[in-house]
């Protein structure tokens, strides 16, 4: 008993137990520990926002397996609905690379091939419709005018599948190559190679020739496998492959509805424009009638209403096997889809209207009136008129001239200066040309001599008729072109100070900046009359999601994708049926909103490494962005990460370069494709890129140099000369801060002479051999020259006159 009473009991903690502190581990606190010492209380900065429904690890994981599964879903289903019974037909094109190819020998191939019926016609011009019951698909073979490069680049944006028809032994030519590069940096789709005449070679040069032509394709296409279609098994199993190939999205057509026309016809109205009905499948995403139709080359329209006729390719029908089904047009009755709703149709207008008495003063009220004849009589001054004149007669009466001569005086100023302003303007192009030159005139007449001497030498060469294709004028202007380029490349920016004019008269527009890259420049400072007409997007990022969220979401109104559809589209010129009737591809491509508005539209390019010819900033070149086409003349910038773009006076080699431009409005992603129309026609690809963002906003700022010599040096001072002339100009330009090419700093003190001598102090020794700058900024702005007509190209050859830049010689 003793022993079990004198047993411990255990201990029990006090209320007043002693809690110290816990080890500080210098880790974040988990969120179970969070949720525990809160103890379900919330704080108020939670409680003022947006509600989050926070979900656990497992909840996350299952979401975003959901998420991936719907994605693969949707990928699934457009390839299985491709081709298929509830999808438009998979539209293959046709394409040589070389010019000794003959794709009819392929085409025929396809027609024969005992595994379908056959549609003649069935995509409009040379081509036809293959249904294939065994793979459960319907494909349509266009073949275009591989001469015409719009044809091609026009179908390229549309097709489905490229089919390439390559030579035996070179693959393909130079012209192959060049559409290759156009087609690569539009945008490539899905495509196939195919080599024909290989089976005709012995059996032990066949692999030997196939190794040959595949190390040949590896530089342009180093996954493609290459086929041979020589026989109908060869054909056979390429129309397998292509029914089952992994289809290439392409972003720039995947946000839009878009049709290829397989038929069309033209009624006249009572003026010169009249209706087009274009009958197609409906691709991409579904057709709305209340929105803007662009046809690719002509320009954007309206349409009226939209009808389902009979599908010319269906896929239940059963013909003669090999043999050929003509399409002919049954009496089924063509129901009417929808009609345009004139309150929910778009606008065709592009330009925003312009009230030139915006901003004047409206016609005054009662009290205004008043108030100015209580001012008029309190300022009325004892004048001479003749007796009996009234008051009214008396206000039209000149005052004598000596009165009136200050005013006068002061308003031909003023107009003055405004037309002075207008000549610089003008002139300022001009003048630069001549800045970018040697101002001495001795210096140009050498030059004439010697173009003239290197002329009397090729004269006397063997070949006589060398000569005859040579344009000498040309060719005196592509050398200047390529000195300018050059003395631009080795002195940027350099420019002499005019003899004969005052510079704080010829540099009146430009101004001095402590730093580019932090001193501010307003983009709403002074800007030019054109800017008036344009449109412009408080946030151009914001409206681009908010838009394609919008389409996405309308996706399920209008004609669905797959549907072949006949749409009505009013007010067409009768030239838009005529370029169908000569056999060229004819693309619908539907509008986003905003599409058709003009705004400055960016795009980042890179300078093309088959062009070597300089392209100077303001030349008129040829654009195709997304699924539009105009000619305009750019202005070029520096694509760095500041508010302000340092112009660009040529398009530099291997250096990212943005171009400017007055365009209507494209939302990204779409390719780019820069073009140079040569004086025969030929147009010769000089740049390519993407379309980078929609900003008047963005600022463009001109730079210039002038270039002094230092005549004295004392230590940290220096007289300088030959920067000005007078000593005016001096005075002007004394508070811009001065650079030297060797890195020193500083600025002008004072004026010595009338000479243009001046003072300068800089923050470190002058070495004598340094050359003083002076940086002058000007804000500059792209010039209207939009044309959406683009002339029709000449068949492109190579330029093999290529003259190699540092070979010019600078004189």
């Amino acid at each position: 008993m003793a022993g079990g009473a004198e047993q411990q009991q255990a201990h029990r903690a006090g209320v007043l137990k002693q809690k110290n502190k816990h080890h500080k581990h210098g880790k974040h606190r988990t969120k179970g520990e969070i949720e525990r010492e809160n103890k379900g209380r919330v704080s108020v900065k939670t409680l003022s926002k947006k509600q989050k429904k926070e979900q656990r690890k497992q909840d996350r994981r299952h979401k975003a397996s959901q998420l991936r599964r719907n994605k693969k879903d949707t990928v699934l289903t457009e390839k299985r609905q491709l081709g298929s019974k509830d999808g438009p037909p998979h539209l293959v094109a046709v394409i040589t690379l070389h010019a000794g190819i003959d794709a009819q020998n392929a085409l025929q191939l396809l027609r024969s091939a005992e595994m379908g019926s056959v549609y003649e016609g069935a995509g409009g011009g040379d081509s036809f419709g293959l249904v294939l019951p065994r793979f459960k698909q319907r494909l349509v073979f266009i073949k275009p005018n591989a001469a015409d490069l719009h044809a091609v680049l026009d179908l390229a944006k549309v097709v489905d599948t490229l089919l390439f028809v390559l030579d035996p032994t070179e693959g393909w030519d130079s012209y192959g190559d060049y559409c290759l590069s156009c087609l690569f940096a539009q945008g490539l789709p899905s495509h196939v190679l195919v080599t024909q005449g290989i089976s005709e070679l012995s059996v032990k040069k066949r692999t030997e020739a196939r190794r040959a032509l595949c190390r040949v394709t590896e530089s342009r296409f180093p996954e493609a496998r290459l086929f041979s279609l020589d026989s109908a098994p060869d054909s056979a199993l390429l129309l397998r492959h292509l029914a089952s190939q992994k289809q290439r999205r392409l972003a720039f057509r995947s946000r839009r509805p878009y049709l290829l026309a397989q038929s069309a016809c033209f009624e006249p109205g009572p003026g010169p424009l009249g209706t087009l009905r274009v009958s197609g499948y409906v691709r991409g995403r579904a057709l709305d009638v209340n929105r803007l139709v662009h046809i690719v080359g002509h320009g954007d329209f309206q349409m009226s209403q939209i009808d389902a006729p009979r599908d010319p390719l269906p896929m239940a029908a059963r013909g003669t096997r090999g043999g050929d089904m003509d399409m002919q047009e049954g009496d089924d009755e063509v129901r009417m889809l929808m009609r345009a709703d004139p309150s929910r149709q778009e606008s065709l207008q592009t330009e925003a209207q312009l009230d030139p008495m915006e901003g004047e003063q409206t016609w005054p009220s009662e009290s205004e009136l008043k108030e100015a004849e209580e001012a008029l009589k309190q300022r009325k001054v004892a004048r001479k008129v003749p007796k009996g004149t009234s008051d009214y007669q008396a206000s039209w009466i000149m005052e004598r001239e000596g009165e009136s001569e200050g005013e006068e005086e002061e308003g031909e100023s003023s107009d003055e200066e405004e037309e002075g302003d207008d000549r610089m303007e003008e002139q300022e192009d001009f003048m630069e040309e001549i800045d970018s030159q040697d101002g001495d005139v001795s210096e140009g007449e050498e030059e004439e001599e010697d173009v003239e001497e290197c002329e009397t030498l090729t004269e006397s060469g063997r070949d006589d008729h060398y000569d005859e294709k040579i344009d000498v004028q040309e060719e005196r202007e592509m050398v200047e072109r390529y000195r300018q380029a050059r003395s631009d490349q080795m002195f940027p920016d350099e420019v002499d100070t005019p003899l004969d004019i005052s510079a704080r008269v010829r540099f009146q527009r430009y101004r001095g900046l402590k730093s580019f890259r932090t001193s501010p420049w307003d983009p709403k400072e002074n800007l030019p009359r054109d800017y008036s007409r344009i449109f412009q997007f408080q946030n151009f990022e914001r409206t681009r999601k908010r838009v394609f969220t919008e389409a996405e979401e309308e996706g399920q109104e209008g004609a669905m994708v797959g549907w072949y559809v006949t749409v009505h589209i009013k007010e067409v010129p009768p030239s838009v049926m005529e370029h169908f009737q000569r056999g060229r591809p004819l693309v619908l491509v539907s509008l986003l909103p905003h599409e058709q508005r003009m705004s400055v539209v960016h795009m980042l390019v890179r300078r093309h490494p088959g062009n070597t010819e300089p392209i100077k900033s303001k030349e008129e070149l040829v654009f195709q962005c997304g699924f539009r086409r105009f000619r305009a003349s750019p202005i070029f910038s520096q694509h760095t990460s500041g508010d302000k773009h340092k112009l660009e006076r040529f398009l530099r080699p291997n250096t990212p370069i943005v171009v400017s431009v007055y365009a209507p409005i494209t939302f990204p992603t779409a390719g780019v494709l820069v073009f140079k129309q040569r004086a025969n026609g030929m147009q010769d690809l000089v740049a390519t890129g993407s379309l980078l963002k929609v900003d008047p906003d963005r600022v463009i700022v001109k730079r210039i140099v002038l270039s002094g010599h230092p005549f004295k040096i004392l230590r940290k001072t220096a007289v300088v000369r030959y920067m000005f002339f007078n000593r005016e100009d001096v005075l002007w330009f004394k508070p811009v801060e001065l650079r030297t090419k060797w890195g020193r700093r500083g600025h002008i003190k004072e004026a010595l002479g009338t000479h243009g001598h001046m003072k300068c102090v800089f923050d470190n020794q002058l070495p004598s051999q340094d050359t003083i700058l002076m940086h002058l900024y000007k804000r500059v702005y792209p010039h209207w020259t939009f044309d959406p007509h683009v002339p029709e190209p000449a068949s492109w050859v190579k330029n093999e006159a290529v003259v190699n830049p540092e070979e010019i010689e600078m004189e």
